[in-house]
């Protein structure tokens, strides 16, 4: 197995809730089908939009409704339930999980700041960066990227990238997270 993959979105149909002292996330409801979504051990799930409740690795497919995570390291702290919420499978680098500066939740306030930060990591595809090249968000290359938004003390906004895995994206549609409001697809 590589320590990650060319996908941003292999799955997240439906709900979940995740009970963190037992490290399992199930399904809420009969939409999603873990068993037969392509998921694998090692891809990266995070837990409510825009991970505001955290991030995990999956050990498991348990079943069609069941999945086994490696660690809670990455939920806000306080939790012993995670209620129902939605999701996002994807196969980020795994070592991006292990980053204070990307961790969950994805908006913040930090330092001095009043006004929200935004840090994310998005899978970048070739034709992504092409269209992103005429807006704030263009990035150096096609890869995993990080990205960092803020608003400066002159009201602009103001985004940082960093290319943390250079590589080529899967460009299928199929694979592209919900991510086009900063890198759409044409």
């Amino acid at each position: 197995m590589s320590l990650w993959g060319n996908k941003d979105l292999v799955y997240s149909d439906g709900t979940i809730t995740v009970n963190l002292t037992t490290k399992k996330v199930v399904r809420v409801g009969t939409s999603a089908t873990f068993d037969t979504a392509g998921i694998g051990t090692g891809n990266v799930i995070s837990v409510g939009a825009g991970a505001t409740y955290g991030y995990a690795i999956i050990t498991a497919v348990d079943s069609a409704s069941t999945l086994s995570i490696a660690s809670t390291a990455g939920f806000v702290s306080g939790l012993t339930t995670v209620p129902a919420t939605t999701y996002s499978i994807s196969q980020e680098p795994l070592y991006v999980l292990g980053d204070s500066h990307y961790r969950a939740p994805e908006s913040k306030t930090v330092g001095y700041s009043t006004s929200p930060v935004f840090t994310g990591v998005f899978g970048v595809d070739e034709i992504e960066v092409g269209v992103a090249t005429a807006t704030k968000y263009a990035v150096a290359h096609s890869g995993w990227v990080g990205v960092t938004t803020y608003i400066d003390m002159d009201g602009n906004l103001r985004v940082k990238s960093e290319v943390l895995v250079a590589g080529g994206i899967s460009t299928a549609t199929a694979n592209d997270a919900d991510d086009d409001a900063r890198y759409a697809d044409s």
